[in-house]
């Protein structure tokens, strides 16, 4: 008998009806940039249409993005370079832009969800995720500071804390200021297979967070390495992480995939800055459709694997589903 599969692709109808992946607005979150001062919104000029917002222009997105359905965002600081120095203090500074914003936005809008990040760089002096000495990152001592950044996120409000560092040892130690603060509810979201990729440039534009001297090889992962990643998803495991994460996603899809198959635990995915910009960049030269791969991309993410997917096309995806 001859085998036609085109029979269950010649209607939109039943294709939907036979799709093995969905895509849903409750699997994205939407990264946010937000920046000092009052009444500003800057566009990010290597990614049109994505903005670093003031307080009060973030808490406007905010309202404007829960009207289309998005209901969980991640924030991201851009620091003055005069508040930077090699041991961050700022990240854990109360009267500081981030940890105001966090608190400000959950008194706001206590029904969102907040994933915030973890990690030195955007408060360092250096732009590394560690502390610097003689040229090397200092793993223990970094642990340090970033547990005083956990727990002031936590105690400002936050719901999920990101540590984007990959320090050694940090989830367990993260968990463990958490638990013993009296913030056992507060989840941990690890960037457990962090890559040392070329797609992140955009994205430090938008918080001027590149390493001032080197580059970040000695703490994110090799792109050549696959393995790897399961040793790195064994300790998260291990020291109490909720979630695992993949970033970048795209180059990364057989990660994404290879964690999911191993963990039980939900597997994110960051469709990072270079990504997004890359379909931007050639959708406004008219080389692809962007709407319809922007769409594919998401897709392709989420049927690699990733429960949750880190997206700058969020508010798109969900103004698409409403024309």
């Amino acid at each position: 008998m001859l085998r036609r599969p085109r029979r269950n692709r010649k209607s939109a109808v039943i294709r939907s009806m036979v799709a093995e992946t969905s895509l849903s607005l409750s699997d994205l979150i939407f990264p946010l940039f937000l920046i000092e001062g009052s009444n500003k919104q800057v566009e990010v000029s290597s990614m049109p249409g994505i903005f670093r917002y003031s307080q009060d222009k973030l808490l406007a997105e905010i309202e404007a993005c829960l009207k289309l359905g998005i209901n969980t965002f991640a924030p991201f600081p851009a620091i003055d370079d005069a508040k930077k120095d090699k041991l961050a203090l700022e990240s854990h500074n109360p009267d500081g832009l981030y940890l105001q914003a966090i608190a400000a936005i959950k008194k706001e809008f206590p029904e969102v969800c907040l994933l915030t990040d973890v990690a030195m760089d955007p408060y360092s002096s250096d732009g590394h995720d560690g502390i610097v000495r003689d040229g090397e990152i200092l793993n223990d001592e970094t642990l340090e500071v970033l547990g005083k950044m956990a727990l002031a996120q936590a105690q400002a409000g936050t719901d999920i804390i990101g540590p984007s560092d990959m320090m050694d040892g940090r989830v367990g130690y993260l968990r463990n200021i958490l638990d013993t603060n009296g913030f056992s509810g507060v989840s941990i979201m690890s960037y457990t297979a962090k890559y040392a990729s070329a797609f992140y440039g955009p994205f430090r534009d938008a918080l001027d967070s590149a390493p001032k001297a080197g580059d970040k090889k000695t703490y994110q992962m090799d792109p050549a390495n696959q393995r790897e990643a399961l040793v790195e998803g064994e300790l998260d495991v291990e020291e109490g992480a909720d979630f695992l994460m993949v970033k970048p996603a795209l180059s990364y899809l057989d990660i994404i995939k290879l964690l999911n198959d191993h963990y039980d635990l939900p597997i994110a995915a960051y469709n990072v800055s270079g990504e997004y910009a890359m379909i931007k960049a050639a959708d406004q030269k008219g080389w692809i459709d962007g709407e319809n791969a922007m769409l594919e991309v998401l897709l392709s993410i989420k049927r690699a694997g990733a429960k949750i997917i880190l997206s700058y096309f969020a508010k798109e995806f969900a103004i698409t589903l409403q024309t």
